[in-house]
């Protein structure tokens, strides 16, 4: 067997493999064989037909393509790894047979891209600062509003809007007296004292009642979402419906025993408490991402496959994607709110979709040098808390069955385990921080 390799631009190379005609034969057999069981020939059963009688009746192309296709799926997986050893395929291989023909080898060719290859700089001994987590007084009373605002209640009043209330209104929206496409709303709420559609808008509604109408005019900041709106002025046509209070709950242990605590002291306590763990969540998340940035600050990097950014950035969509559904919302009015399309979008994500990759090479680089990797114990305990976590959900429980869970489970626990020898190595100030 023959076999050479090319390099090719962005991480790309192309082997072609030659089977000379005699190492092609037993392939051509089997080939053979395998046409002969799904042919109806008369006189002969099926898997029983001699060569020469059945290249006669479907033609000798017939068999060496089943040939080649036999030939390709036994040897392509030996050659790929052989060749691309100690870099690691990206994708699936492309595969072009090159070369068939009667009394001939077989050539194929294959076209794969592969992890690029990176000159990695320091990573131990940034003495790299960690930012504290911390929660002032203005964070808590911010929370417990929100908690009040939850648990408000709305009472349909007949005055006039006052700050805090709420109005159902019809809004219709005009640029230059032409009706903005999909500027008619009916029935809108609107809370006053939240910006909505562009600041300053429900302040136009303030000492309006039911019944009323009122036109006016509002520029949009250079910056808004809405490109065809951005930095020009807008008229406004609209109809208050509908006018409510929003009674917000008292502060005191009334409103504390709602979530199950004695008193108001209780509950800033627990509020207080669950505010920190979540700063500490997203501080730490911050930390990790400088200390990843300035690592990839000192490390080469060779070009990037297409298809390697190509599944980061589709990868940073559905994550998008499945959070908005998440939250009840739907993708396609996410696109509308930003007036792009799912290719511009994608395409403005590239650049964080480069950063993930970069950040993930330098984890695995990280973790061949140092020969990090979790245990199987280690693997068997997650997989047996996760079992934990999820009982009664067989859909789930069936997936941490599959032997490809556990490789990705693998890979989770050894990024989690680099990410924290990082931290040990690299942190100059040490405390509850690297740990949380």
């Amino acid at each position: 067997m023959k076999v050479t390799k090319k390099e090719l631009e962005k991480s790309q190379i192309e082997v072609t493999i030659e089977l000379s005609l005699e190492e092609f034969k037993p392939y051509i057999e089997k080939g053979a064989l395998k046409v002969s069981e799904k042919v109806k020939i008369e006189g002969f059963r099926p898997g029983k037909v001699p060569y020469d009688v059945l290249k006669q009746k479907i033609g000798e192309m017939t068999i060496l393509e089943e040939a080649a296709h036999i030939a390709i799926m036994k040897t392509v997986d030996d050659i790929i790894e052989k060749e691309t050893a100690p870099r690691q395929p990206v994708g699936q291989p492309s595969v072009n047979i090159t070369k068939l023909a009667p009394g001939n080898p077989l050539e194929y060719k294959v076209t794969l891209a592969l992890l690029p290859m990176i000159e990695i700089g320091e990573y131990k001994g940034l003495k790299l600062k960690v930012q504290e987590a911390k929660i002032d007084k203005k964070d808590l009373e911010l929370a417990l509003q929100d908690l009040r605002e939850a648990r408000a209640q709305e009472k349909l009043v007949d005055r006039e809007i006052k700050d805090g209330d709420k109005a159902l209104v019809d809004v219709d929206l005009f640029l230059s007296k032409v009706p903005i496409e999909d500027g008619n709303h009916k029935n809108l709420p609107i809370k006053v004292g939240k910006d909505y559609f562009v600041p300053g808008f429900d302040k136009n509604l303030l000492g309006l009642k039911k019944g009323d109408t009122k036109e006016f005019s509002l520029v949009y900041p250079k910056k808004h979402h809405r490109q065809n709106l951005a930095d020009k002025k807008v008229d406004f046509k609209i109809k208050i419906n509908d006018v409510y209070e929003i009674v917000k709950p008292e502060l005191d242990d009334k409103f504390a025993a709602q979530f199950q605590l004695k008193n108001i002291e209780e509950l800033n306590k627990a509020l207080e408490e669950n505010l920190l763990n979540e700063k500490k969540r997203k501080t730490d998340l911050k930390n990790e991402s400088e200390m990843i940035a300035a690592i990839v600050a000192k490390t080469k990097f060779g070009d990037f496959p297409d298809v390697l950014v190509d599944n980061e950035s589709n990868n940073l969509m559905s994550e998008l994607e499945e959070n908005i559904i998440r939250q009840g919302g739907k993708f396609e009015d996410y696109l509308k709110h930003l007036n792009k399309s799912r290719n511009e979008l994608m395409l403005e994500m590239m650049p964080n979709a480069i950063k993930r990759v970069k950040s993930a090479l330098i984890i695995r680089e990280i973790a061949i040098r140092e020969e990090i990797a979790p245990t199987d114990k280690e693997i068997e305990e997650k997989i047996k808390q996760l079992k934990e976590q999820y009982q009664g959900q067989d859909n789930i429980l069936k997936m941490f069955e599959e032997a490809g869970y556990r490789s990705y489970l693998k890979n989770i626990l050894t990024n989690e385990k680099v990410i924290e020898k990082l931290k040990e190595w690299n942190y100059a100030n040490t405390g509850n921080q690297q740990k949380s």
